[in-house]
């Protein structure tokens, strides 16, 4: 599956991060985009150079594994047209900025490009929005979003499955990123089972 990951500026780049393995494990061709603040995030949380990919396929261990690097600011990017659109985009995390401007309609960067663009074509749109409280401008313009398609999958872990450490809290939130996108894990325990 051709997926476009992007990371944004809220706190919680360990999601993008930890998808971003899983996907490469998965055998997947993933393109990452970071905005500046994303990139500034991620190296504050967890010392990570986002505009390194043969770093991190290194850091897992993948050196082989299909991950394209992508400017924010690069709106000649593939990604950028509906002829060339990913199978399916995820935001992990998905500041509240980058929320208001998607639903508004502004494509002023590749990442909301890019998601307009999953929206038009009717393909999968995934959002992982981080942010506590949420304001009634923040839910209005969540909804919006769901109702034009995409689907919001917020940073919620689930205590069912009795997590032992900070990592299951984490693939329990991956893991539902990853049936939001049809693939199978084994990252937590289903309800039930």
């Amino acid at each position: 599956m051709r997926i476009l990951l992007a990371i944004t500026g809220a706190s919680g780049s360990i999601y993008g991060l930890r998808l971003l393995e899983e996907l490469l494990k998965g055998g997947h061709r993933v393109t990452l985009v970071a905005s500046a603040s994303g990139r500034e995030v991620c190296r504050f949380e967890t010392g990570v150079e986002l505009s390194d990919g043969d770093g991190l396929k290194q850091c897992w261990g993948l050196p082989d594994a299909d991950l394209t690097l992508r400017g924010v600011n690069d709106l000649w990017a593939p990604e950028a047209s509906g002829s060339a659109a990913p199978e399916a985009m995820v935001i992990a995390p998905c500041s509240m900025g980058t929320v208001g401007r998607i639903a508004a309609g502004i494509s002023g960067s590749l990442i909301e490009r890019a998601a307009d663009v999953m929206l038009k074509e009717r393909r999968p749109l995934v959002l992982l929005p981080r942010e506590t409280p949420l304001s009634s401008i923040h839910l209005e313009n969540l909804l919006k979003l769901s109702q034009a398609g995409a689907r919001i999958v917020p940073a919620m872990p689930a205590f069912y499955q009795r997590p032992e450490s900070m990592d299951e809290l984490v693939d329990f939130v991956v893991g539902k990123l990853l049936d939001q996108l049809g693939i199978e894990h084994s990252l937590f325990r289903p309800w039930g089972s």
